[in-house]
């Protein structure tokens, strides 16, 4: 007499096939004994695969999956504030700055008023920070740290700025940006020649091991 245990395999499908096909005229039923209309029904598949269901708000709307799904990523942008609630905080931040200011020229008698920011103030702040993502502005004697990714994101948005302030600006503006914008991408070619480089140059040559 063997010892080895006996197994009896049962086919689920079958059973749920039936529930599916019971819960189906329960659903008929409960249609036939409301207001009469008529209503469409899908034919249930008995079979043990998986089923297809369809979202019928969606279907119906005519709306593709992928524009639902791009509908619901956008976020809700608050409403725009009006030309009076822009000017009234303009207003309140010109006068918050002032305060600021008279605070720290009384704390720095010998030092002068401020001058106003302008267009090249702009510029000249993402050439800076394109360049010492680069590595320049370290210290002596201190290995620079290079942002590559950080540096040509940065000149990008100097082209962004470039693009849509075309036809917009002064002559000394615009050629203080393209000057900029010019400096930004050479420096960006270069470092990126010296990594290139780096990078297909072969490993050292290990030490000769001991005899």
């Amino acid at each position: 007499m063997s010892d080895t245990p006996k197994f009896t395999v049962i086919d689920r499908r079958k059973f749920k096939a039936d529930e599916e096909q019971a819960d189906h005229e329960t659903a008929q039923g409960k249609a036939g004994a409301g207001n009469g209309s008529e209503q469409k029904t899908e034919p249930v598949e008995t079979g043990g695969g998986p089923r297809l269901v369809v979202n019928e708000s969606r279907h119906e709307t005519g709306q593709k999956p992928l524009e639902v799904a791009e509908a619901a990523a956008e976020p809700e942008l608050p409403p725009a504030p009006t030309a009076a609630e822009s000017q009234e905080q303009k207003t309140a931040y010109d006068a918050s700055a002032q305060r600021l200011e008279d605070i720290v020229r009384a704390q720095n008698p010998g030092m002068g008023a401020q001058p106003p920011v302008g267009f090249e103030h702009l510029v000249q702040q993402f050439y800076v920070s394109a360049m010492i993502q680069m590595g320049a502005g370290a210290q002596e004697g201190q290995r620079p740290r290079v942002d590559i990714l950080g540096a040509r994101n940065t000149i990008d948005l100097l082209g962004v700025l470039a693009e849509k302030t075309k036809g917009n600006l002064t002559e000394a503006e615009d050629r203080t940006l393209q000057a900029v914008l010019f400096e930004a991408r050479m420096a960006f070619m270069e470092l990126t020649r010296m990594i290139t480089l780096q990078g297909m140059q072969p490993p050292p040559s290990p030490p000769p091991g001991k005899r």
